[in-house]
């Protein structure tokens, strides 16, 4: 039986996405993004072993740049495409798993676009583009949230009536759960243990970011919570904050709600506290050189996660090690460097020369002699839906 190929797409509101991904092959075929969309500067960039290429397509909708790049993917597939993955943000409780996309599970989709308005509309729009111009081949839906429906009641719940839950759905839900499902199970298989029985504490530190502690392959807590906006300081994301700040600066400012949460949502978190930039990198240099609010927004930014970790290690049984993944959790080992320098009463000891290594896609342990593992473990959500989409197909 000839390796099969699944196209995974990830749609945003004015983006696209994709890669081709063979089962027996390590790199992708052909992966790529379509950016602007809907909009006169809307752009394909595709790369394969070919190289790079991009192609314009003017005012494009999802189903355009859709049709412009289905082609390609059937060409790099040698004619024979086997299913296609979607991510999907947020699944509710209704969701546990990946699923084959039906008209009854769009129907759940669609009725979720209230915990995840600016998620999953788009989400629809790339899966409705892809049955339009494929309906033949199986579509599955793989989710953000499905991998935290094993937290426990007193993990998920809020402290506030019970007629919010119950009625409107209002409660901790998680996100990077394709991510930190993947992770999770290669630290495992990286250190030889059983993913069944095994615990780990998880930074998926990229744009976005998050901790989970997994129990036994299963989410136990998680940092994210309604809203991608609780938990960790993040690139844009101001991630904690005392709730009655909104009321503080309504009260104050004369603010309106849309205006706070532009705000903590897209002016805060690393672009907020060092008024400078959200990327990591930037920081970086710029921290080296002395800038005051680049050092404070990294040391804000370790201290918090640490903190976090801390907090996650409630939820587990037994703990195995630590684990690093996302942009700056593979990248950044001046970020571990210092966010272990805050968990020493957890074990964790680092040895600096391993941790320099691990950098641009290199994974491994990174502790030191008689400390708990410390693993940077790059992560693969395109492969993880692949993988879902073909155990779908399986059974």
């Amino acid at each position: 039986m000839p390796a099969r190929n699944i196209l995974v797409i990830n749609c945003g509101s004015s983006s696209i996405k994709f890669a081709l991904v063979n089962e027996a092959q390590a790199t992708f075929p052909l992966q790529g993004l379509a950016e602007c969309i809907g909009t006169a500067e809307a752009v394909i960039h595709f790369e394969s072993a070919a190289g790079k290429e991009s192609v314009k397509v003017p005012n494009a909708d999802h189903q355009a740049a859709l049709a412009q790049i289905l082609p390609r993917v059937e060409d790099a597939a040698g004619g024979h495409l086997d299913g296609i993955g979607h991510r999907v943000v947020h699944g509710g409780e209704k969701f546990f798993a990946s699923t084959l996309l039906t008209d009854e599970t769009l129907a759940s989709i669609e009725a979720n676009i209230q915990l995840a308005p600016l998620h999953n509309p788009a989400n629809l729009s790339g899966i409705h583009a892809a049955i339009n111009l494929f309906p033949e081949l199986p579509q599955v839906g793989v989710f953000d949230t499905a991998f935290h429906q094993t937290m426990p009641p007193h993990a998920y719940r809020y402290a506030i009536p019970g007629f919010l839950y119950e009625e409107h759905g209002v409660r901790r839900y998680g996100f990077h759960g394709t991510s930190l499902r993947f992770v999770s199970r290669r630290a495992a298989e990286m250190t030889g243990l059983p993913v069944e029985n095994s615990g780990w504490l998880v930074a998926h530190l990229g744009n976005g970011c998050s901790t989970c502690a997994v129990q036994n392959g299963e989410s136990r807590d998680t940092s994210m919570g309604l809203t991608p906006l609780e938990g960790l300081v993040m690139g844009t994301r101001s991630g904690d904050v005392d709730p009655s700040l909104h009321y503080f600066l309504n009260r104050t400012l004369g603010w309106d709600l849309a205006k706070i949460d532009n705000l903590l949502n897209k002016e805060s978190g690393l672009k907020g506290l060092s008024g400078l930039s959200n990327d990591m990198r930037t920081l970086a240099d710029a921290r080296n050189a002395g800038h005051p609010g680049a050092v404070l927004a990294f040391e804000v930014f370790c201290y918090r996660l640490a903190k976090s970790l801390a907090a996650m290690s409630c939820g587990l049984d037994s703990l195995d090690g630590l684990v690093f993944t996302g942009g700056i959790g593979e990248n950044s080992a001046a970020v571990r460097q210092r966010t272990l320098g805050h968990l020493k009463l957890l074990g964790f000891k680092l040895d600096d020369a391993a941790n320099a290594r691990c950098t641009r896609g290199v994974s491994g342990e990174i502790q030191a002699e008689g400390s708990r593992r410390i693993l940077v473990v790059p992560t693969n959500e395109e492969r993880q839906i692949a993988l879902d989409t073909l155990a779908l197909l399986d059974a």
